[in-house]
């Protein structure tokens, strides 16, 4: 875990909400000149802390107008076994975020469609099929209310 300051949680903070904010802005709003608040962010960019910087795009205004979660049950969970989905997941440019659980469902996934048509031929054409696949559950998203990227700096 990272040894921060004050002064690196507002830099996190304000680059979470803005990451576009130039240099100049950056530092006035965290109390520094502009060189030391740049050395800052290589430092945490370096130590792994900032991972990248990434556009919010609208997936509506881009024609994905469903999201699905998908819980996926494998027949093994032999390491290779899950190795060998996840990798295949990362193949699939509907599949958006992947997450291993413990419990019932080995895998939660975050899928985006344009519409009930495309997801259903996903769904049998790539998910089902896919490598140690066991069982598919599906919850469509009717709406959704909070989607805040990142973690809390408080």
């Amino acid at each position: 875990m990272a040894n921060l300051d004050d002064i690196d949680r507002k830099l996190l903070s304000e680059l979470q909400s803005e990451g576009r904010v130039t240099n100049v802005e950056l530092a006035q709003r965290v109390g520094l000149t502009a060189p030391p608040c740049l050395r800052r962010v290589r430092a945490l960019e370096e130590a792994g802390v900032i991972k990248g910087y990434h556009a919010e795009l609208n997936a509506s205004e881009l024609g994905f107008a469903i999201t699905v979660f998908a819980m996926v049950s494998l027949k093994s969970q032999a390491e290779s076994a899950l190795r060998e989905f996840e990798e295949h997941m990362h193949e699939l440019p509907e599949v958006r975020e992947v997450h291993m659980l413990n419990g019932e469902i080995d895998f939660i996934l975050k899928v985006v469609s344009k519409d009930l048509q495309s997801f259903q031929e996903f769904l049998t054409g790539k998910l089902t099929p896919a490598p140690n696949v066991e069982s598919v559950k599906t919850s469509l998203t009717i709406r959704t209310s909070k989607l805040e990227p990142g973690v809390p700096l408080e």
